[in-house]
C-alpha cells in the first residue's frame, strides 16, 4: 500500500488534472482552464519543494533502513534482544548520517 502524501495526494492530483484537461479540451471553458492551471501549479510547486528539501531521498533512506532491519530479523529469527537492538541502532545511525549529509549538501 502506498504512503499518502497528505490531503492533496499525487494520484488524486493527477486525476483532477486529467479531468480538468479533458473538460477544457472538450468545452474550452474558463473554469476548466483555471482548474487545470491551479492543479498543475500545485503539482509543480510540490515537486520543486520535494527536490529542494530532499524529501524523496529521505523517504528512500527511511524505506531502506526499515527494509534492512526487517531483512535482518527474517535472516536471524533467533537473534537475541541485544543483537536486535545493535542492528536497529546501526541502521538508524546510518539513516541519520545519510540525512545529515543530504542536509549539508542542500
Amino acid at each position: 500500500m502506498a504512503e499518502s502524501k497528505g490531503l492533496f495526494d499525487l494520484v488524486d492530483a493527477q486525476l483532477i488534472q486529467q479531468l480538468a484537461l479533458l473538460g477544457w479540451l472538450k468545452t474550452d471553458s474558463v473554469q476548466c482552464k483555471e482548474l487545470l492551471t491551479a492543479v498543475t501549479g500545485m503539482q509543480v510547486a510540490r515537486e520543486v519543494l520535494d527536490r529542494l528539501s530532499g524529501q524523496k531521498q529521505i523517504d528512500a533512506y527511511k524505506t531502506e533502513c526499515i527494509q534492512t532491519i526487517a531483512d535482518f530479523v527474517k535472516r536471524n529469527p533467533r537473534a537475541s534482544q541485544r543483537e536486535l537492538n545493535a542492528e536497529v541502532e546501526k541502521n538508524v545511525l546510518l539513516f541519520a548520517a545519510r540525512v545529515q549529509a543530504l542536509d549539508s549538501s542542500l
